[in-house]
């Protein structure tokens, strides 16, 4: 049988506004609900993206894994009860701590309880709001194909937070790991301390030598707080917003957490800055 022009122009049309369509449909952040067995076995949102996947604790409202693309967690919190920096220490944000109420944790032993609702999925977002148990302190996690943004939209009145990384850079804590920041261009060994307030726009990322890429973490507001990062045997203790243990935040802010594929400071720098609002 012979098509004529029309009528091959016709059949490719379709085949092209039905690829198309494909390309638009496709899910790039998919949202499950299942279990986190690495950190103990409590119920989670599972949310994967092509460049990370995030188990957000649905009880603690924090995260308790967070994976890369080659399957390896970068926070492995575990919460068996006296682990300390072996697993219930860990996590992120970790961000109220002793202050009306412990929150935003994966669940410890010290983590009060809060409540979790997914408010828009999409092929490209998935938002939930985390509300603490006592009403006091509310959150907003966004997860978008190239990282998840943490706000906390609501403070206890008097009170203060942190926002931190409490992990394990490349899945285990060692010397071949390593940070650096907007302060500090050159590689840091992972055993040299910060404490200072980091430039605009704050910035941190670690690494791991056996690793492609780095896992950054960015404050969105610039402010005059210090920020601080000191090591642990087993795991990294790196916040904004923290000197000394003490909490300096104190009203609503933005926060991202998330991957680059590279451990290059420019190509890191400029994800980090293609990031800001």
């Amino acid at each position: 049988m012979r098509l004529g022009l029309f009528t091959i122009l016709m059949l490719a049309s379709a085949v092209l506004t039905t690829a198309c369509s494909q390309i638009q449909t496709t899910k790039q952040v998919t949202l499950s609900h299942g279990i986190d067995q690495s950190a103990g076995g409590d119920p989670a949102f599972i949310i994967k993206t092509p460049t990370a996947t995030y188990y957000l604790e649905k009880q603690g409202g924090g995260l308790s894994s967070l994976l890369d693309k080659d399957g390896v967690d970068w926070l492995a919190f575990d919460k068996t009860p006296g682990s300390g920096h072996k697993g219930e220490y860990r996590g992120f944000p970790n961000a109220v701590h002793k202050q009306d109420g412990s929150y935003f944790h994966a669940m410890n032993a010290g983590t009060d309880p809060s409540t979790a609702i997914v408010e828009l999925e999409n092929n490209n977002h998935v938002r939930i709001k985390v509300t603490s148990g006592n009403g006091q302190w509310q959150a907003q996690w966004n997860f978008y194909p190239d990282r998840c943004d943490f706000l906390m939209t609501k403070v206890s009145p008097g009170h203060q937070y942190w926002v931190q990384y409490e992990g394990v850079p490349g899945g285990k804590m060692d010397d071949s790991d390593f940070w650096f920041s907007s302060a500090i261009e050159q590689k840091q060994n992972i055993r040299t301390h910060f404490d200072g307030d980091l430039p605009a726009p704050e910035w941190m990322a670690f690494g791991d030598k056996n690793s492609p890429r780095m896992l950054i973490m960015l404050h969105h507001e610039d402010d005059d707080h210090p920020d601080n990062y000191e090591d642990r045997p087993d795991m990294t203790v790196f916040a904004f917003g923290r000197s000394q243990k003490n909490k300096y935040l104190n009203s609503p802010q933005k926060f991202s957490i998330g991957f680059v594929e590279s451990t290059e400071y420019k190509r890191v720098s400029n994800k980090i800055y293609s990031l800001l609002d």
